[in-house]
């Protein structure tokens, strides 16, 4: 068999349908990707996950048939589980790619940061045969480091999930910025509620203070949705957090307590002067 027999054989064995994941960016309209802007205006369908409706009216201005995810998210007084609000999405998306159609699944921000959607809908597309893929878009983590005139580079950063390191023995490094996302969540582990507790909040405190001070500076921050509005940038002492305004995309930053320091050790087997150090 020739090379192109073989390339001819393989790409037979895929199905017609197609998924493309692709991310919207945190603002309207201005920060989404040439690329994926393309997939959107020439799918067949589109799937939405977007957080307003300025940015839906937007994506229909694009696309003559654009489906909100918005309603699987349980409804007024129901309690469900979002385990079983994501297998209903995924199940939707994948209905439209076993048709055979060029399905775009269009998600706030980066289709892949903090959005399960996107990874369980393109596992279950491969495991069913069928090309799928994702397109990355502006992240809140990309705005906030704009926003707040940060460069991580300058001593590193560590990024968790607020209720992932309350539950498990991640270590902060205090000389790095510390990320913890979805704080307005803090502690909740049932997939049911949409909000944490005051005294949630105060456990996490607590926790923090293994490795930093009560008086110690932080920041809530949530990035701007639309072009007319300015970024969330709220600075309170630790020991404050319990008492914070928070909303489903209110991110904790918490600054470098302590300086990073230089490893001698390190150095010297290098061949590296504190002087070249600068």
């Amino acid at each position: 068999m020739t090379i192109q027999q073989s390339q001819s054989a393989t790409l037979s064995n895929v199905k017609k349908g197609r998924l493309i994941c692709v991310g919207t960016g945190l603002q309207l309209a201005g920060q989404i990707g040439a690329l994926s802007l393309s997939y959107i205006e020439h799918a067949d369908v589109v799937f939405s996950l977007v957080p307003d409706g300025f940015s839906e009216r937007w994506l229909m201005s694009l696309n003559s048939d654009v489906r909100s995810l918005q309603p699987y998210y349980a409804q007024c007084g129901e309690i469900k589980n979002r385990r079983a609000t994501y297998a209903e999405m995924v199940n939707a998306v994948l209905r439209e790619v076993r048709l055979g159609k060029l399905v775009v699944c269009a998600l706030y921000g980066h289709p892949g940061v903090f959005a399960c959607v996107g990874h369980l809908s393109i596992k279950q597309a491969r495991l069913e045969g069928y090309d799928a893929s994702m397109l990355p878009g502006i992240s809140a983590e990309a705005c906030l480091w704009a926003d707040l005139g940060i460069d991580p580079g300058n001593s590193g950063h560590q990024s968790f999930e607020a209720t992932q390191f309350m539950i498990y023995h991640h270590v902060p490094d205090p000389t790095t910025h510390l990320l913890l996302w979805q704080i307005a969540l803090a502690g909740e582990h049932t997939l049911t509620q949409f909000s944490t507790t005051k005294a949630r909040l105060q456990i996490l405190v607590e926790h923090l203070t293994q490795w930093y001070p009560l008086d110690h500076q932080v920041m809530i921050y949530e990035a701007a949705n639309l072009p007319f509005q300015s970024p969330v940038i709220e600075r309170m002492a630790l020991s404050s957090l319990p008492e914070a305004r928070l909303t489903p995309i209110s991110t904790l930053l918490i600054p470098p307590a302590k300086q990073i320091t230089l490893n001698h050790e390190m150095l010297a087997k290098l061949g590296i002067t504190e002087s070249d150090i600068g």
